[in-house]
């Protein structure tokens, strides 16, 4: 099975929703309910001021809605389960009732994700890629919810070739799923920028980005004020935002179908530029003889 960068695809999703992907991008903003996430920690951390965020992510163009409450950058104190579901599970019900937008929780834990969806949400994205706890794959089978399966290079030896590496974990990720019994039509892909990469990695990642259509499935990328954009643009996380909407109108222009980012209303312009451009190289093809 193979589709094309740009070909629509319906992603089901839990609670009767879907969404179409394809013919536009989608944005997914971040909502971190965490003291130490590594450009917005402590932002949000008060479950009124979180859902307050969410809303104006709405308001600035964002489709999907992503909670977490568990930092993932490298040298983060863990937190319990029970404290990560204490910090999300609020903002995810608050969210739900006062908005349609999709939601999606960030966690690998599988009770998370099975109350997470209890209260609201529609997507689990597991940064782990089903490989910490399988079990949210059975959890996602269940609820019905869509997966977004993320590669990581943490905690295990990478393969040297960036993209083989991608198909190496991702290949036994939707083995996971497909255990389960989770459709296709449930799962998003994440090549996982800035998990274990470095800067070479990151922009290799990128400019061989068409290399992961042969999975066959949507991808959703999250380069939002990762390292590697300090590294090339000289910044700090919090003034990478202009490096992040290059890299969502380069990776959107490469087929990438949703972006998961901080600030909305900048990557919102670089999508709707990015679209417009699509459009008319998609109208010529269309209208040659």
């Amino acid at each position: 099975m193979t589709n094309t960068p740009f070909q629509a695809s319906r992603w089901k999703l839990a609670h009767g929703r879907s969404l179409e992907l394809g013919p536009r991008g989608v944005l997914m903003a971040i909502i971190n309910i965490t003291p130490d996430s590594f450009s917005d920690g402590g932002r949000f951390i008060d479950a009124a001021a979180a859902v307050s965020a969410g809303l104006r992510a709405v308001e600035q163009g964002a489709e999907i809605l992503d909670i977490g409450g568990e930092s993932t950058r490298p040298d983060a104190a863990p937190v319990t389960a029970v404290e990560e579901q204490a910090r999300i599970l609020p903002v995810i019900a608050g969210l739900a009732r006062e908005t349609d937008a999709i939601i999606s929780v960030d966690t690998y834990r599988a009770e998370t994700a099975r109350l997470a969806v209890e209260a609201g949400a529609h997507i689990a994205n597991d940064v782990y890629g089903l490989q910490r706890e399988a079990a949210i794959a059975d959890v996602a089978a269940a609820t019905g919810a869509g997966l977004c399966i993320m590669h990581t290079g943490r905690d295990r030896q990478k393969l040297d070739d960036v993209v083989d590496d991608q198909f190496h974990f991702l290949d036994r990720s939707l083995a996971i799923a497909a255990g389960a019994g989770i459709a296709r039509e449930r799962i998003v892909l994440d090549p996982g920028f800035g998990f274990a990469k470095d800067t070479d990695e990151n922009l290799e990642l990128m400019a061989r980005f068409g290399e992961l259509h042969r999975f066959g499935l949507p991808i959703l990328v999250g380069t939002s004020r990762k390292r590697f954009i300090g590294a090339v643009t000289g910044r700090d996380a919090p003034a990478r935002d202009v490096g992040t909407a290059a890299t969502t109108a380069l990776l959107r222009a490469a087929g990438a179908a949703i972006f998961r980012v901080h600030d909305v209303a900048i990557n919102r312009d670089a999508l709707v530029l990015a679209d417009a451009m699509l459009a008319a190289k998609n109208s010529r093809r269309d209208t040659k003889p």
